[in-house]
């Protein structure tokens, strides 16, 4: 028989009026079909960084070894001496300003694309996305010629391109976000008497935070994880870290160098990773009104 719960009474899984068998409490087969393969994706994404991490500590590691035969830091010696550090910078910089630029522009595009402001949408769309569907290179080749007749400095031209080539992922990710975006709230806030200003900061920005926070972090992937673009347009005076990982990975004997510039390059994506997947949780959705919410209104009221 079930047990009817008094309205407004609060119910969580502990509760002992809920049953065992409730759909609130997860059935203990699922949950450990779960944590399986969570814990089964968790050592395939992290079994590769298994040898990064032993190079990382090791000044000798013969073939017949399971283990590095000398332990030390002569690898991260060694990268810091051939600039490791500047290029570290560098790339942060550079991925930070594609981010900051690639994700308005993109937020912009995709809110004008949703609400049907631009002519022929179909035909923006496909030039929006277009640098997925051409290859990089063919793409970039192209675009240099044109760079270096119009005299565009290499970093600007390395900033434009990547900016390019960051906007189909930033259009996408906010077109997905503008589609479950609902005008109502910030018609509601005009109607209240609201500043177009006012709802910009206090309305809008905080109903699509998430979206941005995403397109954001595909941007910064973009310009962080670039090669060809930075070697063809930059001509090998901007030096990311990216350039240097692969100068080393071409030689032979600097197995623990690259270890130590292959970590390095994935420690700011997983940071950020991180803190995207926090962002998310503690802010699944935007509270920009004030005043009793519907749970705390009055008895009786709508």
């Amino acid at each position: 028989m079930a047990m009817l719960i008094p309205y407004g009474q609060r119910v969580t899984p502990d509760d002992p009026t809920v049953s065992s068998r409730g759909l609130m409490r997860p059935r203990p087969a699922g949950r450990a079909l779960r944590l399986t393969i969570a814990a089964l994706l968790t050592v395939w994404f992290a079994l590769p960084l298994v040898p990064l991490l032993l190079w990382f500590f090791a000044d000798r590691w013969s073939v017949p070894a399971v283990l590095p035969t000398e332990w030390g830091f002569d690898g991260v010696n060694s990268a810091i001496a051939n600039g490791a550090v500047p290029a570290f910078g560098r790339s942060i910089v550079l991925a930070l300003v594609v981010a900051a630029i690639a994700t308005p522009l993109g937020a912009m595009a995709a809110r004008a694309l949703t609400r049907g402001a631009v002519p022929f949408p179909r035909l923006v769309s496909g030039i929006l996305l277009a640098p997925l569907a051409l290859p990089a290179f063919v793409a970039v080749m192209g675009l240099t010629v044109v760079l270096l007749r119009a005299r565009v400095p290499g970093l600007v031209g390395v900033v434009i391109l990547l900016v390019a080539a960051a906007l189909p992922y930033t259009v996408y990710t906010m077109r997905v976000a503008y589609a479950a975006h609902d005008l109502a709230y910030e018609e509601e806030a005009r109607t209240l008497g609201a500043s177009r200003w006012h709802v910009l900061w206090r309305v809008h920005l905080p109903l699509v935070a998430p979206g941005l926070a995403r397109s954001a972090f595909l941007a910064f992937l973009v310009g962080w994880s670039d090669y060809v673009i930075t070697v063809l347009v930059g001509g090998g005076t901007i030096v990311t870290l990216p350039l240097l990982v692969a100068s080393f990975a071409s030689g032979v004997g600097n197995d623990a160098v690259v270890a130590v510039l292959s970590v390095s390059a994935i420690v700011p994506p997983l940071v950020l990773l991180l803190a995207l997947g926090r962002f998310g949780r503690r802010y699944p959705t935007a509270t920009f009104l004030h005043g009793p919410t519907a749970s705390q209104s009055p008895k009786g009221s709508p």
